[in-house]
């Protein structure tokens, strides 16, 4: 696991709160949250429950990343735009192939693995442990206005100036060798 800060370069926010029946912060995912191709593993998304949300807040994104993926650029395993502002929590598996659990428009980009859902984990065997920095970001605008083939980069640099807050979750997982 490296040090890297994905957010080091982007503009400060204000700090609230995640958390999650699924996984505790800091600790390591079930093995529901793992790529279905490993055993146990059924790529179904984490609950997420948030609070305390800046004033101002219309709408809100969440996203899934792993900075420590051996590809130079981390990878992102789910990104979910325009959840409206009454929304404070996700149902475990709202992520799944239609959106099923994401309330009235939300949408579902395409991962790094160019699937609009919910990828699990899936560290290379050997690799050590990876973070996966789960994020709720509170945005000052209704809806993000991306395309749908957009990637969750292309989402992250369109919500950087609209940025208000970030609740941040960091689970963990590992392949052994």
């Amino acid at each position: 696991m490296s040090a890297h800060d994905p957010f080091a370069r982007l503009p400060r926010a204000a700090s609230f709160t995640v958390t999650s029946t699924t996984v505790a912060d800091g600790a390591p995912w079930p093995p529901e949250q793992h790529s279905a191709g490993l055993p146990g593993g059924k790529d179904r998304s984490p609950q997420l429950s948030w609070s305390g949300a800046p004033d101002g807040t219309r709408s809100y994104a969440v996203t899934v990343y792993d900075p420590d993926a051996p590809t130079g650029s981390g990878f992102w395993h789910w990104a979910v735009a325009d959840i409206p502002a009454t929304a404070t929590e996700l149902p475990e598996g709202a992520g799944d192939d239609t959106g099923s659990g994401l309330p009235a428009g939300a949408w579902q980009l395409p991962n790094d693995a160019r699937a609009a859902r919910y990828i699990g984990a899936a560290p290379p065997a050997g690799h050590g442990v990876h973070r996966y920095v789960v994020v709720v970001h509170a945005l000052d605008i209704p809806a993000v206005g991306v395309p749908a083939d957009a990637t969750p980069a292309v989402l992250g640099f369109t919500m950087a100036g609209h940025t208000l807050g970030r609740a941040v979750l960091t689970a963990t997982a590992e392949t052994p060798a």
